[in-house]
C-alpha cells in the first residue's frame, strides 16, 4: 500500500513539473510582448568570460593607480636626494 502512495507522489511531482514547463512555454510570448511594450529587457547573466574581463579591468585600474603612486613617491625621493646633494 505504501508503494502505491510513493508512486502516486512521484507521478504527481512529474505532473507538476510538466504543468509548470507548459505554463512557462505558453506565457513566454506574452512576457516578451509585455517587455517590449514597457521597454524593460531581461538582462542576461554575465558569462564567465565577461566576469573575468571585468575582474581584469578592475585589477588593471588598481595596478595603474599603485604604479602612479610608486612613480610619484620615487620622484619625490629623487628630488629630495638631489636637493640634499646640492647643499
Amino acid at each position: 500500500m505504501a508503494s502505491h502512495f510513493e508512486d502516486a507522489r512521484y507521478y504527481m511531482g512529474r505532473a507538476v513539473d510538466h504543468a509548470k514547463a507548459g505554463i512557462k512555454e505558453e506565457l513566454e510570448p506574452l512576457e516578451e510582448r509585455v517587455r517590449e511594450l514597457t521597454g524593460t529587457e531581461n538582462e542576461p547573466e554575465p558569462s564567465r568570460l565577461e566576469k573575468l574581463q571585468g575582474d581584469l579591468k578592475e585589477l588593471e585600474g588598481r595596478a595603474e593607480g599603485e604604479a602612479r603612486e610608486a612613480v610619484e613617491s620615487a620622484r619625490g625621493r629623487l628630488a629630495a636626494y638631489r636637493e640634499q646633494r646640492e647643499e
